[in-house]
């Protein structure tokens, strides 16, 4: 057997292998009482938005695509998700202060307008990641909005 059928050997074991590896989904079909909807009196297109475009890394329920199965596929968005949520969660949102959700709206706010969120790397795989001008400027409008109303009542 040659060295390359051999190599191509290994890496296709290692690959089978790792495939028994598998990450916990980050699933949770219940709304929690501190979910961002529940606290807050979202339009229906904002949440349409923010579903579509932030809830898979930034709250407790993601919805997997098929490739999610497949290592290290399903690492690598393990990774992401867990990151996202450790900035910013929507499922627990109303837990925070009032400051710091007030620094969190503006926050989501800041990165839309910069264009640093969604990430790149989201927006290839979800199309309906990739938000118009339209789009960002209603978020942006309604997380500043908020923001502001928020802090004059504190």
């Amino acid at each position: 057997m040659s060295n390359l059928r051999k190599v191509i050997l290994v890496v296709g074991l290692l690959f089978i292998a790792i495939q028994f590896i598998q990450p916990a989904h980050n699933k949770n079909e219940q709304a929690l009482p501190t979910d961002f909807a529940k606290i807050y009196q979202l339009p229906a297109n904002v949440e349409r938005i923010l579903q579509n475009a932030c809830y898979d890394c930034h709250s407790n329920n993601t919805s997997y695509p098929w490739y999610s199965n497949i290592q290290p596929m399903a690492s690598m968005m393990a990774r992401h998700i867990k990151n996202g949520k450790e900035k910013l969660n929507f499922s627990d949102f109303g837990s925070n202060s009032p400051r710091k959700q007030i620094s969190k709206l503006k926050e989501i706010a800041n990165q839309i307008k910069d264009d640093e969120m969604p990430i790149s790397s989201y927006k290839a795989m979800h199309k309906k990641a990739n938000l118009t001008k339209e789009e960002k400027m209603l978020i942006m409008d309604w997380m500043n909005k908020t923001a502001d109303n928020l802090s004059a009542e504190n």
